[in-house]
């Protein structure tokens, strides 16, 4: 029996597809693992004092295991968050699913990108992750910032040969 159930830890992306249109997955990009980072190192000092809980005084025991409590809740919450933070691909658009309790769906036509800035900070570049700026046509939109996207380059060109295939770009001029 897994710990948590399904709709807490899957965002169920295959119920947003529109496959009588016949729309297909090309790729589904999870947050890439450093995002675990500082969730796991809260979670580890919510351990410590969860340790100090059981060796501290009687009178004053309910103070670390509120503090332990509260830390280990805190990095659960960021970490399912993360985890339940999907961006898609498709042959027709890419939309992106987050939230644990309250989920939003942000959606974007390959026709309406205009602009793709793929940003790789040093330590991006170092352990293989980057974040994506997407520009469209609408001056105001749900979809514009993917941050801690691993394998950045590829899934540029995953989406430009998508969108490249679906004919809403030129063919490329030869000179």
């Amino acid at each position: 029996m897994p710990l948590l159930p399904r709709f807490l830890t899957d965002p169920q992306i295959g119920r947003h597809l529109l496959r009588d249109e016949g729309e297909v997955i090309v790729d589904e990009v999870r947050k890439h693992w450093v995002v675990y980072l500082l969730p796991s190192a809260v979670a580890g000092v919510g351990l410590f004092f969860l340790v100090l809980f059981f060796l501290a005084d009687p009178d004053v025991a309910w103070l670390p295991l509120v503090i332990a409590l509260a830390l280990l809740a805190w990095s659960g919450w960021k970490a399912l968050a993360a985890n339940l933070d999907r961006f898609v691909i498709t042959n027709m658009r890419v939309f992106r699913v987050k939230g644990v309790l309250a989920r939003s769906l942000a959606t974007m036509p390959l026709g309406r990108i205009l602009d793709i800035t793929v940003v790789k900070p040093m330590t991006g570049r170092v352990l293989g992750y980057g974040h994506f700026t997407f520009e469209s046509a609408a001056q105001d939109q749900g979809l514009r910032d993917i941050r801690f996207v691993g394998a950045p380059d590829q899934r540029d060109l995953a989406i430009q040969r998508v969108v490249q295939r679906a004919g809403l770009r030129g063919a490329p001029r030869v000179n």
